[in-house]
């Protein structure tokens, strides 16, 4: 197998509202608010009409877009045996996504992010992770891992317990390992971990400008590519309106954006540039055609609605 990836296992759940309806639930317009209590959200859920259900999540998004490209790939996940959670497999399975997860009737149920759509195409966002965060080592399939070219984790996922077991159990029967940052939230709340899994435990570094920046606490851009050189691995830098750069050893690859787009919805941008890169990486396409690959597809999937193509 190219690639497996092993992350958040989310259902995206599109609804269209009126403005009232994010008002009335004390929501911010264009922004994600992440839901601990359970009730909260069955409320929220309980009478609205479910336009589409999408297996998402950062990686999932990113594995699927490989598998678009003709790639044969997997994908761990932790999803309870529930509508969702069957909902979730089939989604993977009709995008050609191996899924190594046997599902099981678990304490807290599938993870589920409402989108909801207002009539100015803005997108409103509520997740509640549910079992997606309790990932633990026994759900990581370490065969599936051994016969993979590379794993690819996200930042989301990690965190103190169980998650970082099975973060550790992964990279440990990794062949080579590839990881998003995934958020600012993500970096600040576990520099520490993230810098030395940076530095020593990652091949390939996924980032955004601001992201990479405060991980290391930088001044500027160019403490940053002085960091990365020093690394001698390989790191993938998005900088918006700049383009994306890529850094190994003194080798500094950069690539410009697609001019002249209508763009529609920035989701999934960064899920799909991964996809484009990594599809280039595991078909021994230099870095600069990987950059370039991974541009495109993060520029298709902004001038659509949603993380797919």
């Amino acid at each position: 197998m190219k690639i497996l990836g092993i992350g958040n296992a989310i259902v995206d759940v599109i609804c269209k509202v009126d403005d009232n309806f994010i008002t009335k639930n004390n929501l911010t317009k264009s922004t994600m608010k992440l839901i601990f209590d359970q009730s909260e959200f069955k409320n929220l859920l309980k009478n609205l009409k479910i336009e589409k259900t999408v297996s998402g999540g950062s990686v999932a998004n990113s594995i699927v877009g490989v598998s678009q490209l003709g790639n044969k790939v997997g994908f761990i996940g932790k999803v309870s045996d529930d509508e969702f959670g069957s909902k979730y497999e089939d989604g993977l399975k009709k995008e050609n996504v191996e899924y190594f997860y046997s599902k099981k009737k678990e304490e807290l149920p599938t993870g589920t992010c409402l989108i909801l759509v207002t009539p100015d195409s803005e997108r409103t966002m509520c997740t509640f992770l549910g079992t997606a965060g309790k990932i633990n080592e026994n759900d990581v399939n370490t065969h599936a891992i051994q016969k993979s070219e590379i794993i690819f984790l996200e930042g989301y996922l990690w965190d103190e317990g169980d998650p970082k077991k099975a973060f550790d159990k992964a990279i440990k029967f990794s062949n080579k390992v590839a990881m998003s940052l995934s958020d600012q939230f993500c970096v600040d709340r576990h520099k520490t971990h993230f810098l030395e899994l940076v530095k020593n435990k990652l091949d390939i570094t996924f980032a955004n400008e601001q992201e990479i920046t405060s991980l290391i606490d930088a001044k500027n851009f160019e403490e940053v590519i002085n960091f990365s050189k020093q690394l001698n691995k390989l790191m993938v830098i998005t900088r918006g309106e700049k383009g994306a750069i890529a850094i190994k050893g003194e080798d500094v690859i950069e690539c410009g954006i697609e001019k002249n787009l209508k763009i529609l919805d920035l989701t999934g941008a960064g899920d799909l540039f991964a996809a484009g890169f990594l599809h280039g990486v595991v078909n021994q396409l230099s870095i600069k055609e990987s950059l370039e690959k991974g541009t495109e597809m993060s520029s298709k999937v902004i001038q659509q609605i949603g993380a797919r193509l």
